[in-house]
């Protein structure tokens, strides 16, 4: 099947409360292209060189998610553009992504990304250290950024139930910090999980966004 009968089946399979982020991540410029043409407009990159180099050479509606670690040396590159960042996963990335919205008179929205995995090459934070973020005086005087919800990526296995139970976890994670943070904040609402190869039971668990890359654009 072609890229854009890929899309148009996954589209069409996935409830449409579901943001679909085509994960566009080392395809050439001509393959976003096509996903475009057939009227998609979210892709996500998980380098910041990479997304830096693209998005002048693409239209400019597409919205960027960047996806992948950030590192703080690399925010400057993405800021002008991105939508949104999903993988904020301490108070200094946070930090350095507030002051860089700050420059480019933007407020970014962004996703904790949490640890949900039981692979030690996973990154996020704990709810802990959530909570050590959000109680701290750096985060309260941010003016720059908008908390809009978490991310986590589960375990790479063919056993289904761990990787329901990972994503479920990040389901009841999202809701005790919704409760205790953000009850009245509209705008805490994502929950970013599921990839090619789990994002119906991803979905099934209540995600907002999934991130699929080769089910679209075929394998790397």
């Amino acid at each position: 099947m072609s890229i854009v009968d890929n899309l148009l089946a996954i589209r069409n399979e996935i409830p449409e409360h579901v943001k679909l982020i085509a994960v566009s991540k080392t395809y050439p410029a001509e393959n976003i292209m096509q996903a475009y043409n057939a009227g998609h407009k979210i892709f996500g990159e998980n380098r910041a060189q990479e997304i830096f180099d693209k998005q002048p050479k693409l239209p400019a509606d597409i919205e960027w998610h960047f996806i992948g670690h950030l590192q703080t040396n690399k925010v400057k590159y993405i800021t002008p553009f991105v939508s949104l960042i999903h993988s904020i996963d301490s108070l200094k990335l946070l930090a350095e992504v507030n002051k860089e919205a700050e420059k480019n008179n933007r407020i970014i929205d962004c996703l904790f990304e949490m640890y949900i995995a039981r692979e030690e090459s996973k990154m996020g934070l704990d709810i802990a250290e959530v909570e050590t973020i959000l109680h701290s005086p750096e985060y309260k005087k941010m003016q720059n950024i908008k908390i809009c919800g978490l991310m986590g990526m589960a375990t790479f296995t063919d056993d289904a139930t761990v990787v329901r139970n990972e994503f479920r976890n990040l389901k009841t994670y999202f809701d005790n910090i919704k409760e205790k943070y953000f009850k009245n904040t509209a705008e805490f609402k994502e929950i970013s999980m599921g990839m090619s190869g789990d994002y119906h039971i991803a979905i099934e668990e209540g995600s907002t966004m999934v991130r699929i890359g080769t089910a679209i654009f075929g394998k790397r």
